[in-house]
């Protein structure tokens, strides 16, 4: 405080000095008074650094293989390029705005498609909000159903959204940790093997608990919840009058025989539940931003006014291209010409190439049963280069991550920034891979990249083998044979 005072006395007597010279006394007072006021809200306090902004702004410096950030490389599938090309060349009234809770078309196409999934009647006007994508959908949720002093339960590792988007709707965020289990010597680890511990979600629960948080398939670890587990979820939800939160925007996205479930569907959850999904991670156009919220219109009504008094509409040709891209699923929905069957066919053996490179150079990767992400231990590393430079408190897998960018020119992302501060050092061994790229993602002739102290990049003659999706010829799915021509 005395500071404060002390600089705006000096200030002031500057001031007196400057009206000799001709300036308005009142006009440099006012600046002075102006500028000594707080100018960012409260809300914003803490929440002000981004993972995302830091480390991307720090591959653009490096030339290097971005391997961090979640997008793929491809194009969409030709039937939703068609339907975008169409939304912009035919009907011109697309070029203006729609209804302001979603294009018709749209909300139709996701009432009846979704309806059938869940098991509900929905209605497009009551029970659907279309969004600027999931990530719309979520800060609307949480502006919409948090208040000052409620407390929402967020399982990490979590998508790094869900905690600042609690604090700035005034909420407490409660953290229950999925714990990985103990392998054997030589098997890999898989998500499967992540799990919550039922006494300590049920500890979690309290009388200002007013929200959960659930991500299936997880980002970043690729976990698909088993029945058995939301079931345990959807009980404790019931039992203490918890609205869920359900980000499911990787639903089509999953491996190895395992069933993506949402929790809406089962018995008495429907009424408690925003299910979020994601035009962008269903038919692999992020930059389209759409997204969209499923769920009872005692809820959804409520998002409807922050959504009104917010964004109130979203861009109306996006939206038209979605409903046909979902008119055009519909019609294949379960068979081989269905995107949602080719996409996760081709993605899983991107996963699985990616696998057998990260083991090459001595990097463990845990398995994913869903997303287009995997983690990998860094535990070797961590033993072998402890003293990476960085900030003292600053995790390992951060300044590791900030190694390999500068000298080895790959990013990825430290997966200690999906956890809560207090458990960050406990999880600061592994770093996250996005593994849907199918032209930029692979490493060949990055000589750079030939050693690493664990282990020697697999190197051949095309160069270093790190090409985990960069390998053979390949095919974009929906364009053509896709995965079935990826070599390894």
């Amino acid at each position: 405080m005395f500071r404060n005072v002390a600089a705006i006395y000096l200030h002031l007597a500057g001031l007196f000095q400057r009206k000799k010279a001709g300036t308005s006394l009142t006009r440099c007072m006012h600046q002075t008074f102006a500028m000594a006021k707080r100018l960012q809200a409260r809300r914003l306090d803490g929440i002000d650094h981004n993972p995302w902004v830091e480390f991307g702004k720090m591959a653009s410096e490096y030339d290097v293989v971005n391997l961090g950030q979640g997008f793929p490389d491809f194009p969409p599938p030709n039937f939703a390029i068609q339907a975008f090309q169409l939304a912009l060349n035919s009907d011109f009234m697309l070029n203006q705005y729609t209804k302001a809770f979603g294009y018709p078309p749209l909300t139709k196409i996701l009432a009846s498609f979704f309806g059938k999934l869940l098991g509900q009647e929905i209605v497009p006007l009551k029970n659907v909000l279309v969004t600027v994508g999931a990530y719309g959908a979520l800060f609307t949720a949480f502006q919409a159903l948090v208040d000052e002093g409620d407390e929402v339960i967020i399982m990490e590792p979590f998508f790094d959204c869900y905690e600042p988007m609690t604090l700035m709707a005034g909420g407490r965020p409660v953290f229950v940790t999925l714990k990985p289990s103990p392998t054997q010597d030589g098997e890999l680890d898989s998500a499967s093997s992540w799990q919550l511990d039922p006494t300590e979600l049920a500890s979690k629960f309290t009388s200002r608990t007013k929200a959960l948080i659930l991500n299936t398939p997880n980002n970043p670890v690729g976990k698909v919840f088993s029945k058995a587990e939301l079931e345990l979820v959807a009980s404790l939800c019931q039992q203490h009058d918890v609205i869920c939160i359900s980000d499911e925007v990787y639903q089509w996205l999953v491996y190895d025989g395992h069933q993506h479930i949402s929790i809406a569907s089962l018995p008495g959850m429907w009424e408690r539940t925003l299910t979020i999904g994601s035009a962008g991670k269903s038919f692999s156009a992020t930059g389209w931003k759409v997204g969209w919220a499923l769920g009872p219109d005692s809820l959804l009504k409520h998002l409807r006014t922050v959504h009104q008094n917010t964004v109130y509409h979203c861009p109306t040709q996006g939206q038209a291209a979605v409903a046909q891209s979902f008119q055009h699923e519909q019609l294949h929905f379960g068979q081989p010409s269905s995107y949602f069957v080719q996409l996760p066919q081709a993605v899983r053996r991107y996963r699985d190439h990616m696998i057998r490179s990260l083991q090459s150079v001595g990097l463990r990767p845990v398995v994913p049963q869903g997303s287009y992400f995997l983690i990998a231990d860094i535990s070797d590393f961590k033993t072998q280069m402890p003293d990476l430079p960085g900030d003292a408190d600053e995790p390992y897998d951060s300044r590791f991550v900030k190694w390999m960018i500068r000298n080895k020119g790959l990013a990825a992302i430290p997966v200690s920034v999906f956890y809560s501060t207090p458990h960050r050092k406990q999880f600061d061994h592994y770093v996250r891979f996005c593994f849907v790229k199918v032209k930029d993602g692979g490493l060949e002739g990055r000589e750079d990249l030939r050693k690493l102290p664990v282990a020697h990049w697999c190197c051949g003659e095309g160069g270093v083998g790190l090409t985990c999706v960069g390998a053979g010829r390949v095919h974009a799915p929906g364009h053509g044979r896709e995965a079935a021509e990826v070599e390894g």
